[in-house]
């Protein structure tokens, strides 16, 4: 009885404390975009931790009884409330934890069938919502609505039958336990308990929330093209943080070495340690290293394709790292040959690190080209389908977009984003690229001259009554930028200039710092136009999510700035049109494995270009991006 009392007694103060949480995020106003590190926030933070720890504690009937019941009433909060969906634990993602979903939904709000109707719209608002703030977005300059770009039946097709393999190899299922156990095992041959699964688990780690949704992008690709249940390792538990689950009925989150403990007892645990710090271009699993060290052997004649077989077929390694950050050395560039696909096809497990856009890499491969040239026909369009599909930021990040957006944009017929980075740590605000950002915008006539100005010839029809409809968002870290343009243009822009938050500098594993970060990505997406920094992974996310062809601005290697003796060089064009949405991958593999020699990339395929702003990089782009 006493045990019985305990366990009510916890329930009850579980259900208050999160009665409470829910509460107070309910009441917070939309439109403050200070919440962010607001008392709701904290506090609601503060609630789960306590209901975790809980978890973890040596009372474990007790502390489950609370925290199950705190989910389910986290599951019906406000709409501003936390949800099981943004909750760090594995089992925030159960299907039976989830709101019912909604029956009425229409096309738009599916992305024409990339998304499934099994989620419920209030544990993750912006999955159905974020298609009625694309709908209206014009064209340029022009009145012109943007043309539709819908994801092609085979696509549609293999992501059902990835969301399958999720949910039938994901965790809490027989094929990952008996994986997990072979894994712990040592074995690297597939039994016939695992041989149906095979898994990806992709490592985030110490990079830019750009970067690092670029990465997950690239991993979600090759686990589809690959049949593996795809598992996300959180980098400061960013992803759960940040992002709504996007497979229905199970989850992406790979669990913690510590784990989470299952109601029913026994733990979550994944068995390799660290995965942030102790996997890098030097780790003896790495596919560069099995190579160098003979573990994987490959033979036959030059011009004629090659073999790669295991040195020992009976002791073939538990799993195989993928070392694909930027830098990464000719034997981990390898990954980009087909042989190694056909080896790599029989490991049970990969280990995927990468700070990269990888997908122009696999449209190069001969064994994945025909499969993807079928899921995107539009082959400049796979970031952007893949992007929507994938990415819902959880309901605090979406309430921020949506009131912000509500509160100084949507009242303006025409939206101009401006992404500005400076790579630079530490450095002051750069007039040149203050004045490369107003040459941009003028010069191709994205806002008219200010009035201040003496030459008012550049001012055409265009740019008279629409400008004043016009409003201007601007993104970066510093608020130097933003005060200049707002001086430049507050009169002639009659939807005035904007600029959510400035953070001073990039913080990395701030999970409020990247929800700022996120929300902005999102507002730029949502404009009509943008002008972005060269080489910033921030600004792509934007533009492939919005479906926008940004101008360009260039910018220095960000790897060989100049010193203040050697100033930067002047620009010959002070932006220039992306040939289309698609990101840049930035450390592409020049080798043919075929010929075994470098080869030029641009002349392998007819859609694989140069990046505008990174001379070694590669994009898609179709013949003609004019339908962007």
């Amino acid at each position: 009885m006493r045990g019985q009392a305990a366990v009510a007694l916890a329930a009850k103060e579980a259900a208050m404390d999160v009665e409470g949480t829910a509460r107070a995020t309910r009441q917070r106003p939309a439109t403050s975009w200070s919440s962010w590190h607001g008392g709701a926030d904290v506090e609601a933070a503060k609630r789960l931790r306590r209901l975790r720890s809980c978890a973890r504690s040596a009372v474990p009937t007790v502390c489950v009884a609370a925290t199950v019941l705190a989910v389910v009433v986290l599951c019906n909060a406000g709409a501003g409330g936390s949800s099981p969906n943004n909750m760090s634990s594995p089992s925030s993602s159960w299907s039976f934890f989830q709101d019912p979903p909604p029956s009425n939904l229409t096309a738009s709000q599916l992305l024409d069938g990339l998304l499934t109707a099994d989620f419920g719209h209030r544990s993750c608002q912006s999955r159905y919502e974020f298609s009625s703030y694309y709908a209206n977005k014009t064209n340029n300059a022009t009145s012109h609505s943007r043309p539709h770009h819908k994801p092609s039946p085979y696509l549609l097709a293999k992501l059902r039958t990835h969301e399958a393999i999720q949910r039938r190899c994901g965790q809490g299922t027989a094929p990952y336990a008996a994986a997990i156990q072979q894994l712990k095992s040592g074995n690297g041959v597939a039994s016939t308990d695992t041989e149906e699964c095979r898994y990806l688990v992709s490592i985030s780690y110490d990079r830019g929330l750009g970067n690092r949704m670029l990465a997950t992008a690239s991993a979600f690709l090759y686990a589809v093209l690959t049949g593996r249940t795809l598992l996300v390792h959180q980098y400061k538990h960013d992803v759960g943080a940040l992002f709504c689950e996007p497979f229905p009925g199970t989850t992406w989150l790979l669990p913690s070495p510590s784990g989470w403990p299952w109601p029913w007892g026994g733990s979550s645990s994944f068995p390799l340690g660290n995965l942030r710090d102790d996997y890098d271009g030097s780790s003896s699993s790495s596919l560069g290293n099995l190579l160098k060290h003979n573990v994987i052997s490959v033979s036959g004649p030059q011009g004629q394709g090659n073999n790669a077989t295991w040195a020992d077929s009976e002791q073939r390694p538990p799993y195989v790292y993928l070392h694909l950050e930027g830098g990464f050395d000719f034997f981990d560039k390898l990954f980009f040959c087909d042989e190694h696909q056909r080896l790599l096809h029989g490991a049970p497990w990969l280990l995927m690190k990468t700070d990269s856009y990888l997908v122009p890499g696999l449209f190069l491969l001969p064994c994945f080209r025909g499969e993807l040239e079928r899921m995107f026909p539009e082959k400049d369009a796979a970031f952007h389908h893949i992007g929507r599909y994938l990415f819902h930021p959880v309901n605090d990040v979406w309430s921020a977009v949506k009131g912000y957006y509500g509160a100084n944009l949507a009242g303006a017929g025409h939206r101009v984003g401006i992404q500005i980075r400076v790579f630079q740590k530490g450095k002051a605000p750069v007039q040149r690229l203050l004045d490369q950002v107003l040459s941009c915008v003028r010069r191709e006539k994205l806002l008219p001259l200010p009035d201040h100005d003496d030459d008012q010839s550049q001012i055409t029809s265009s740019s008279s009554s629409s400008d004043k409809d016009k409003a201007v968002l601007v993104t970066s870290l510093s608020s130097w930028y933003y005060e200049r343009i707002r001086e430049e243009y507050s009169k002639v822009a009659g939807g005035g200039v904007h600029q959510p938050s400035h953070e001073g500098r990039q913080k990395s594993g701030d999970t409020t710092h990247d929800a700022r970060a996120l929300s902005e990505m999102y507002l730029l997406s949502m404009c009509d136009v943008l002008v972005t920094t060269g080489f910033s992974t921030f600004g792509y996310v934007a533009q492939g999510i919005g479906g926008i062809r940004p101008w360009i601005m260039p910018t220095p290697d960000p790897w060989n700035m100049p010193t203040p003796e050697k100033e930067e060089a002047p620009v010959d064009r002070p932006c220039v049109r992306a040939s289309s949405v698609e990101p840049c991958f930035h450390s592409p593999s020049y080798y043919d494995c075929k010929a075994r020699r470098d080869v030029d990339l641009t002349k392998v395929l007819p859609y694989v270009r140069r990046c505008e702003d990174v001379s070694w990089g590669i994009k898609i782009a179709n013949g003609s991006s004019s339908h962007w």
